[in-house]
């Protein structure tokens, strides 16, 4: 008997230690005890706000807090699919639900960030009004951004769309009309900054204008950026719930944040999300 019960204790003993063992792997599969975060950005001003106003906030809270830089569209989403990096930030809504549905993935936005809009540079001109037969137009070749490039082409006067197009959807292909003789020249986002010797205007996205060494105000042009392209913070959809991500979040809305953001010339003319108005 005294043997049965030593065999019924040492097989509940073992039975106890694998249920903890399986409670801490959920935990820690579920982000609930994460405490090493690796947040993905393009070089620049987000990578930057990362740097200077997240990761210490984050780490205060005791999390060890690694910033990956990027230099391009692609690469961010698929390292944080794949596991490399737990956040990243650097894309606006649109484009990630693009990107997403075109990859098969299940990451989704938590939060919009301070955000540098989309303008038009020039090293040729000082002016929009500087415009003739044969002007070269720099945009991006992702459909998202160069939708957004052509609804500012359209504001300028410089072209007109089709009727009834979906604005965040338009492409060459919907221009009805070129009211000026432009040349649109589809490029790599990360190209644009450096096409300003080759072209007479480019359309630049805030983050790489910043990080090639451009100011906000040295734009001939700034985009009044809508919500739907305000950058966000991004994750995996099965971490929506996390406890890193309710902090990553409560880090955006800190005070020491909007401190940061309200006090540091370089964020000056950034477009401010609404919950931070």
């Amino acid at each position: 008997m005294r043997a049965y019960k030593i065999v019924f204790f040492a097989v509940a003993l073992l039975f106890s230690m694998a249920l903890t063992a399986c409670s801490g792997s959920d935990q820690e599969a579920n982000g609930s005890e994460k405490k090493e975060i690796k947040i993905g950005a393009t070089a620049g001003p987000y990578s930057d706000q990362v740097t200077e106003g997240i990761k210490p906030y984050l780490e205060k809270k005791g999390y060890k807090v690694e910033v990956v830089e990027f230099n391009d569209y692609v690469q961010p989403n698929i390292a944080l699919d794949k596991g490399s990096i737990d956040a990243n930030v650097f894309q606006n809504e649109l484009y990630m639900k693009e990107f997403a549905k075109s990859r098969n993935l299940d990451i989704v936005e938590v939060i919009k960030v301070p955000t540098a809009p989309i303008g038009i540079y020039s090293k040729k001109h000082k002016s929009i009004d500087e415009v003739e037969e044969g002007t070269t137009v720099a945009t991006s070749n992702d459909p998202v951004n160069q939708a957004r490039a052509l609804i500012m082409l359209q504001q300028l006067g410089w072209i007109t769309l089709k009727e009834g197009v979906d604005p965040t959807k338009a492409s060459e292909k919907d221009i009805a009309k070129y009211n000026k003789k432009i040349v649109i020249k589809p490029l790599e986002p990360a190209q644009l900054p450096r096409a300003l010797e080759d072209v007479d205007y480019s359309f630049i996205n805030g983050n790489f204008a910043i990080s090639s060494g451009l100011k906000l105000k040295d734009a001939v042009v700034l985009e009044k950026t809508p919500p739907h392209y305000m950058i966000g913070v991004t994750v995996r959809g099965k971490d929506k719930g996390a406890q890193f991500v309710k902090d990553i979040i409560e880090a955006y809305k800190s005070e020491e944040f909007k401190k940061l953001n309200e006090e540091n010339e370089k964020y000056e003319g950034y477009v401010w999300p609404d919950w931070m108005k």
